[in-house]
């Protein structure tokens, strides 16, 4: 049976990607973090106010500094790329011809002979210099930018999936009685890492075990230390 050759991947399918990578880290971190501090408190006193005020302290912070980050990252991101564009439109209005041997010198480079590497450049700079330039130069599609996710509503995205995976240690620690509370936690907190695992390594296609394992053992781990030093400090105030 002939087997037919897959379809490329179109901008707005890696743009879907990267948003569901995105939300899932941004879940993942408000499971570990939430689940860290509420484990840590937990190994500290039985008291449920405590451990609710430490976690629900620990989730508003957490989204407040989850959402400035993407802010800031994405405004930084889209402030750069516009800036470079900036500086290449000059540079061609200013200096045209230049511009086209650079284009053309990038793609002899790249393995094309010096006549193929001038044709390639004139028709390019013809089409549209600018995009051309950009691609090579800068890695950067200017159409794109424009595009891009708006900084606000990356930072709302990257807050909602915070909470989101947050309230499952806080709700699984506050909900089962004390003797039972940690052991149903960390399942708790082990199930949603598997699911937010296996979800990332589907957007990226990753190995799906791999992504997994390092994710459950890495909220484990934090849980345990948290747990450890909640222990310590806890028998040494008392």
């Amino acid at each position: 049976m002939m087997q037919t050759h897959p379809e490329p991947h179109s901008a707005s399918s890696t743009d879907k990607l990267n948003a569901l990578r995105a939300a899932v880290l941004g879940a993942n971190d408000g499971i570990v973090s939430v689940a860290a501090i509420v484990v840590g408190v937990a190994g500290a006193t039985s008291s449920r106010s405590s451990i609710f005020i430490a976690g629900l302290a620990g989730l508003v912070a957490g989204t407040m500094s989850m959402a400035a980050g993407e802010y800031v990252s994405v405004s930084s991101q889209k402030d750069t790329e516009e800036a470079l564009i900036r500086q290449e439109r000059a540079e061609l209005r200013d200096y045209p011809a230049e511009e086209l041997e650079e284009l053309a010198e990038m793609y002899q480079e790249k393995g094309l002979s010096q006549k193929t590497a001038k044709q390639v450049a004139r028709e390019l700079t013809s089409h549209n210099a600018l995009a051309a330039h950009a691609e090579i130069e800068l890695d950067i599609d200017p159409d794109k930018i424009r595009k891009r996710t708006n900084p606000w509503q990356a930072a709302l995205a990257s807050a909602v999936s915070f909470v989101g995976g947050g309230w499952v240690p806080l709700l699984a620690i506050l909900a089962t009685p004390s003797h039972w509370r940690l052991i149903v936690t960390f399942v708790a907190v082990a199930v949603a890492l598997c699911i937010t695992g296996f979800l990332s390594a589907k957007a990226g296609g990753a190995n799906k075990v791999k992504a997994i394992v390092r994710v459950v053992i890495g909220g484990a781990v934090a849980m345990a230390v948290t747990y450890g030093i909640g222990k310590l400090a806890g028998t040494s105030v008392s």
